[in-house]
């Protein structure tokens, strides 16, 4: 198996896109979708001496997308001085040619765009972010033919996936348990020892479809082998020998459809103004991890934290300052929870943390310095510069409590707080 090093998520990556085109219609129209859309730079150039000239300025790029027609060199030229430096190329053209065509497709050119075909823009703003999404995935290819292994990888490889290889089920199934960052798995099926359709079965013991998509590949001529494929977890299926446009259609096609999912879940679980985790998400997560504490008999705390006279705050500076100052009190809580807490936006002003493993003392330290950083904050809205304080109600788990119980009496100890004076933790009655 060919090991990689972890992904940082946080690493910065190349980002900038070389836009190389005499058109300067649709130069200017490529640009801004490519800036407003994706947010990603964009530099452009009409002839491929201004193209090398701004490759030398700058070290940080990403694509070069590139018309065949330039005033200073022929297609070949121009075509050669974005492969030899290794950036990832895709061709736009405004005449077919087949021969053409295909000649650049061997040369590991990632597209052969026609300008002319309705929804050019929208398809090539579609493979940028296809294109730079896909340096961030990790994709596992599993067959025992090095061959057919090293050609599946190289065509991931060219489109930007970082691609582990397996030369059989369980390398496979160690890939997968080691990095979680595997999203994609193409597996073949006439593998000794495990075939790729028992190996998809284990896999989905592992990680289930909204985590990985798996692809069933086969050279055989069976007509029941995809149906297997399907039934035993698999997203899709190839069959040998497949041309490089279906490769990539379908592969793209799957992540895609992870993506979605992962968005949808997203939209279900999270907060949308704050970002942080939403109630329901919150209570199915603690209805979890409360048993579990409570039966290792870890030390846990439920808190309930507002934001004090909020109302004044929307009435005096306007709803959309209020939504800053929420935001802002959000961001405060992401800032000082540790990785194994949980947070999130109960309801209107209010939050709730459920914080593992701190004894009374650290507990009330903890709470005490979420209260003070809040206080501390100062917010710029557009109804002026605004100031909040917290009031939080805390509950430390006994041996019996419920998740109703805690949430019950961190409640009680907030109405405390807030009758106290506010601006203060009561983790006692």
């Amino acid at each position: 198996m060919t090991a990689l090093l972890p992904i940082d998520p946080s690493a910065p990556l190349p980002q900038r896109v070389l836009l190389v085109e005499n058109s300067r219609a649709y130069v200017q129209a490529l640009a801004q979708a490519i800036e407003q859309q994706l947010e990603l730079p964009v530099e452009v150039a009409s002839t491929l001496a201004e193209a090398r000239a701004l490759l030398q300025r700058h070290d940080d790029w990403f694509l070069a997308i590139t018309g065949l027609v330039l005033a200073d060199c022929d297609r070949n030229t121009v075509v050669d001085a974005f492969l030899e430096r290794g950036l990832a190329t895709v061709v736009v053209t405004g005449v077919y040619d087949e021969d053409l065509r295909a000649r650049l497709m061997r040369r590991r050119v990632i597209d052969f765009v026609l300008k002319s075909t309705p929804g050019s823009l929208d398809y090539i703003v579609w493979l940028v972010k296809r294109l730079e999404r896909n340096r961030r995935i990790s994709a596992l290819v599993v067959d025992d033919s090095p061959s057919a292994r090293l050609h599946a990888a190289g065509l991931l490889e060219t489109f930007g996936y970082r691609v582990l290889q397996a030369a059989g089920g369980e390398a496979a199934l160690h890939a997968l348990e080691r990095d979680p960052t595997i999203r994609l798995a193409l597996v073949d099926q006439e593998m000794p020892g495990m075939q790729g359709v028992e190996l998809t079965r284990r896999l989905r013991a592992l990680r289930a479809r909204d985590r990985v998509a798996v692809i069933g590949v086969s050279g055989r001529d069976d007509p029941d082998l995809v149906a297997r494929f399907l039934k035993s977890g698999a997203n899709d299926f190839l069959r040998k020998p497949y041309s490089r446009e279906e490769f990539f259609c379908r592969v793209s096609q799957n992540v895609d459809q992870l993506e979605l999912i992962g968005s949808l879940q997203d939209l279900a679980t999270r907060d949308f103004l704050t970002g942080l985790p939403n109630r329901r998400h919150f209570l199915e997560q603690a209805e979890r991890l409360v048993p579990q504490m409570r039966a290792a008999r870890r030390p846990l705390a439920m808190a309930i934290l507002d934001i004090d006279h909020f109302k004044r705050i929307n009435d005096g500076c306007g709803h959309e300052a209020g939504d800053h100052a929420l935001r802002a009190a959000a961001g405060a809580l992401s800032g000082h929870v540790r990785s194994d807490d949980l947070v999130a936006r109960f309801g209107g002003e209010e939050f709730c943390l459920l914080v593992p493993d701190l004894d009374e003392e650290a507990m009330q330290a903890y709470f005490e310095t979420l209260r003070a950083r809040i206080e501390a904050m100062c917010v710029q809205t557009p109804g002026g510069e605004v100031r909040m304080t917290v009031s939080i109600g805390v509950r430390m788990a006994a041996a019996d409590d419920s998740l109703h119980c805690l949430l019950a009496d961190a409640d009680r100890r907030l109405y405390l707080a807030k009758a106290g004076g506010r601006n203060q933790v009561v983790a006692a009655g």
